[in-house]
């Protein structure tokens, strides 16, 4: 876990330049807040504000971005207006919650923009749970959220658009089928609804003051997940991120006792942590977001060691909820989640070929990077669906073991595609007569994997095809794609494996064990 956030790459420093901007914008947004004369709530509600518009938001263009957090109020503010009128009335006030949480996750069916307005949405929610709001706050809350939007988005899209400078981010949408309950973003949106209805439960027999760090709990677990493996994994990296953090309160934050200064310091110090860490260790991000949390009831006057251990009995209802909810209700298995981004992939490594092989042979207008780029992506998508399978603590070994096969021949694909894209670039690179009967082996192989039918006829090749194809490559393109074809023709047998995956391909008889648990 330390590794992978200290040691894990950060090309063109964009983690870096993200947490630092972060900083910059939230405290500059807090600054405002307290300049014009706004109260603790007020500054803590705006910085908040600040915060979810630098991290969620994260649409393709920096256009796209800044027509995203302009429309974060139009979201938050009648959410706002609705948690404060309904604040007493608990039983409408929680039917509302929970409304509010399903919407958030259903919105994802619109891509970053739905998910951002989703987010806002629930925190803001959230957040008037947090300082008990009345509606006689609103107008000061309202001026807080507006300003501080302003002031975060005149750093990240003025002072310092590193964005503007960098090629558009590869993007892939989560694979959605059907509709109705047939589709994922709808399942997940009942699924949040009764875990948020489990955790609010439980967490009001553990607290009626403090109930909705359960909720909040439940929340956070469904975020960026598509499948109960997924779902399962990240509630339990939430459950040790927040004793971690719980941990590092009890010798870090307690002892300021609400000092403004150093507890200022800390807050910026947890606002770096979590933008620095969120990319590569949940567990990390949770550590710093209980740190912050800690620092702000600090700073309002109530934070003790009983507040600590009740927060991480809350974080355990709200894990309970999410927890049931995915086994239970409507479930989506980790199979058909990693079945559909592995598919993708192979194909995506067959537009790289296409591409390249294009490129070699002389077409201007072929270009194999874009593809490279989403190969990137959607084997991340692979990795975070195979995390419950290749987790330390998965007691399924043979599937583990086929599982890491997996993820091992797939990066060596995405190895040899980005040096024969690499040749490709080259301007002085020539035509070999064999690279035409070397990609389409790679075809072959592709289709072999993905589709049924060419799976079938792929065996009815000559068996020697790849090898002579191989071995008489001198070029350093035709050496690729042999290790490329190789790589493909390895994934058949830890793939065969999946259940309903590649019918043709029939598993050994000494191994019916699917890769990925129903």
């Amino acid at each position: 876990m330390l590794k992978r956030v200290f040691v894990a790459p950060d090309p063109g420093r964009l983690r870096l330049r993200s947490a630092t901007r972060a900083v910059l914008g939230i405290s500059v947004a807090v600054a405002v807040c307290g300049l014009a004369g706004h109260s603790l709530a007020a500054a803590i509600t705006g910085g908040l504000a600040a915060l979810l518009a630098l991290f969620t938001v994260t649409d393709t263009t920096v256009r796209k971005q800044l027509a995203t957090t302009a429309l974060l109020p139009v979201v938050g503010f009648p959410v706002l207006a609705l948690a404060a009128v309904l604040h007493a009335h608990p039983v409408a006030r929680d039917v509302a919650f929970l409304a509010v949480m399903g919407a958030g996750v259903y919105a994802r069916r619109w891509g970053p923009r739905g998910h951002s307005l989703g987010v806002f949405a629930f925190m803001t929610f959230f957040v008037t749970q947090f300082l008990h709001t009345l509606p006689g706050q609103l107008p000061e809350l309202y001026t807080a959220v507006a300003l501080s939007l302003l002031c975060s988005s005149a750093v990240r899209f003025g002072l310092w658009c590193y964005e503007r400078r960098l090629p558009p981010p590869a993007v892939v949408q989560a694979p959605e089928e059907g509709r109705g309950l047939a589709r994922t973003t709808t399942r997940q949106a009942v699924q949040a609804t009764v875990g948020g209805a489990v955790a609010l439960v439980i967490g009001q027999m553990l607290s009626g003051e403090r109930w909705y760090w359960a909720v909040g709990a439940t929340w956070w677990i469904f975020v960026n997940t598509t499948s109960r493996g997924e779902t399962l994994v990240r509630g339990f990296r939430r459950v040790l991120g927040t004793l971690l953090g719980i941990a590092v309160g009890l010798v870090a934050v307690v002892p300021l006792d609400g000092a403004p200064v150093p507890t200022a310091v800390l807050v910026g110090v947890c606002v770096f942590g979590i933008f620095y860490t969120a990319p590569v260790s949940y567990t990390w991000m949770m550590l710093s977001v209980t740190l912050m949390a800690g620092a702000l009831y600090g700073l309002l006057g109530v934070l003790d060691p009983a507040l600590l251990a009740l927060r991480a009995l809350e974080t355990g209802a709200g894990a309970i909820g999410a927890v049931l909810a995915v086994l239970l209700v409507l479930p989506v298995t980790t199979h058909a989640t990693t079945d559909a981004w592995i598919q993708r992939a192979l194909r995506c490594v067959h537009l790289c070929t296409a591409e390249a092989a294009a490129r070699l042979s002389g077409s201007p207008e072929a270009d194999p990077s874009p593809h490279v780029a989403d190969l990137e992506v959607l084997l991340g998508r692979v990795r975070l669906s195979l995390a419950p399978l290749v987790h330390p603590l998965s007691p399924l070994r043979a599937r583990k073991a086929r599982a890491r096969r997996v993820l091992a021949l797939l990066d060596e694909c995405a190895r040899e595609v980005r040096g024969l894209a690499s040749v490709a670039a080259d301007p002085e690179a020539s035509h070999d007569a064999r690279l035409a009967a070397a990609c389409w082996r790679v075809e072959a192989a592709v289709e072999a994997l993905t589709t049924p039918e060419k799976a079938r006829q792929a065996r009815t090749a000559p068996a020697d095809a790849a090898d002579t194809a191989g071995a008489a490559a001198p070029g350093r393109a035709l050496a690729h794609l042999h290790s490329l074809e190789r790589a493909l023709t390895e994934l058949a047998t830890p793939l065969r494996t999946v259940p309903a995956s590649l019918p043709s391909l029939p598993p050994p008889p000494s191994s019916r064990e699917p890769l990925i648990g129903a």
